[in-house]
């Protein structure tokens, strides 16, 4: 459910700059329901995920240049600073600490009875880390070679499905011995 909700400000976002006025209205349409979503969590739970904090203090910082100074180029840089950040966090956790950060983020949740390889975590990490840096550099690269317009689309409905797919795959990937395991164990 928590993983859902964090899409809805994106969502929010398409549908205001689609339907109501463009970049400037969805920006701040964005800003208000980033900071609701924070409310939400807080009221219910007494905490806040420190990665939507965090997202949240970016957006409001970044989306408030881009309504001063009436620029959206804040609002896309924006999502490549976030991109790399996330990239080199996960690059980082490979070689500091003493688990990466993609097993901490969803090794607790695995069973009990499914082991992953240290390899497949830190090759995982990898993967997340760079492709995050490339979409970082992707995103600039549509922002100053393509429309206002083009990159809102690239935005909504390239980069975030991609990066959905690709840590679905990814997952897969860590769960590969899970999957051939069980299929041998119920063969006859």
């Amino acid at each position: 459910m928590q993983t859902l909700l964090e899409y809805v400000p994106w969502i929010v976002f398409f549908l205001v700059y689609k339907f109501g006025g463009g970049i400037y209205p969805a920006t701040a349409a964005l800003m208000i329901v980033m900071t609701l979503l924070l409310a939400y969590y807080w009221l219910r739970t007494r905490k806040v995920p420190k990665l939507h904090l965090a997202l949240t203090i970016m957006v409001l910082v970044f989306g408030t240049a881009t309504l001063i100074l009436h620029d959206v180029r804040f609002l896309q840089w924006k999502a490549s600073i976030v991109y790399w950040l996330i990239g080199l966090l996960f690059l980082g956790s490979v070689w500091i600490g003493k688990k990466t950060l993609l097993e901490r983020a969803i090794g607790g949740g695995l069973p009990e009875d499914v082991h992953v390889a240290p390899a497949s975590w830190r090759n995982g990490s990898l993967l997340i880390g760079a492709f995050n840096v490339l979409l970082g550099f992707v995103n600039i690269w549509v922002a100053k070679n393509y429309s206002q317009d083009d990159w809102v689309f690239f935005k909504a409905w390239i980069a975030v499905p991609a990066a959905m797919i690709f840590m679905v795959g990814v997952v897969l990937y860590l769960l590969r011995g899970v999957f051939t395991k069980d299929s041998k164990e119920s063969a006859p």
